[in-house]
């Protein structure tokens, strides 16, 4: 435990000198003194958190983070090149992992620009257009894989479980994100117009910080918890903590399923009816 007796300089100096103490107890200590150094108004709260998730990057591994084989947006190498185009406009990412056969036979990754720079010309074939697939395990530490990132100007990461096959994708945005917050992009839907999207198959796409009278304008429903105002506190109070990506929760007659989520919260949900139970 900090020294009481001691100021809270003092005590943040004590952590530059190397202690023979138990790493995490030294680390939770470190981040109680940061903690109050921004009560006292030292730092500001944006620097708070951002330290808060250098330490969490170093704690969590792939497997904690990465996109779930069934979310990913693939490319079938034995498409014909216009579907291959129109799949790539649709999803609007920069990078798609390629794969020809099954999807755990992944034999490269195609960047968008590349497609959409080259695909007019004289016999063009994706396959000679692919970059290389990096593969990890999923028991990788976000913080190697940050520095192998930045050190091999990669961006993505196929996740291979323990019998090799693809158990998802990492990005170097998703690690970032553990750091800074949610990046959002071009295609990131921003608006508050847009918390709230109806998709064709009848589900709907809901930002984590959708407001619950949103929600409930938009299915009918009657959700209202006392100190809770969105559909992210809605679901980590009915769980007891925050779900990780994939994770299907049921709330009255409203399945929700996580789509996009960190360790620390959750961005984006689907939401969907559930059949009604008989009595």
């Amino acid at each position: 435990m900090p020294d009481p007796n001691k100021s809270l300089l003092e005590r943040l100096a004590d952590f530059l000198t190397p202690q023979p103490t138990n790493p995490n107890e030294r680390r939770q200590e470190l981040i109680a003194t940061l903690r109050e150094a921004q009560a006292e108004g030292l730092i500001d709260a944006d620097a708070l958190s951002m330290i808060e998730g250098v330490f969490q990057v170093g704690q969590l591994c792939a497997r904690d983070i990465l996109v779930p084989r069934a979310q990913i947006d693939w490319i079938d190498i034995n498409l014909a090149l216009p579907e291959i185009i129109k799949s790539v406009i649709e999803a609007a990412h920069s990078r798609f992992p390629v794969f020809e056969g099954s999807r755990d036979n992944v034999i490269g990754t195609l960047l968008a620009k590349d497609l959409l720079r080259h695909s007019t010309e004289k016999d063009f074939q994706v396959r000679d257009w692919l970059r290389p697939a990096v593969f990890i395990p999923e028991s990788k530490r976000l913080s190697v894989l940050l520095r192998d990132f930045k050190d091999n100007r990669n961006h993505l990461a196929i996740v291979v479980d323990e019998y090799s096959g693809v158990a998802g994708i990492i990005t170097i945005e998703d690690v970032l994100e553990q750091i800074v917050g949610d990046i959002e992009d071009e295609h990131d839907i921003d608006e508050e117009a847009d918390n709230i999207i109806a998709l064709d198959n009848g589900d709907i796409r809901v930002k984590g910080i959708t407001e619950l009278v949103q929600l409930n304008e938009a299915l009918g429903t009657h959700f209202e918890v006392e100190d809770i105002e969105t559909v992210a506190g809605l679901v980590i109070q009915h769980l007891g903590r925050v779900p990780k990506v994939g994770e299907q929760i049921e709330i009255g007659d409203i399945a929700f399923e996580v789509q996009r989520a960190d360790p620390r919260q959750i961005h984006i949900l689907l939401a969907r009816q559930t059949p009604k139970k008989s009595s």
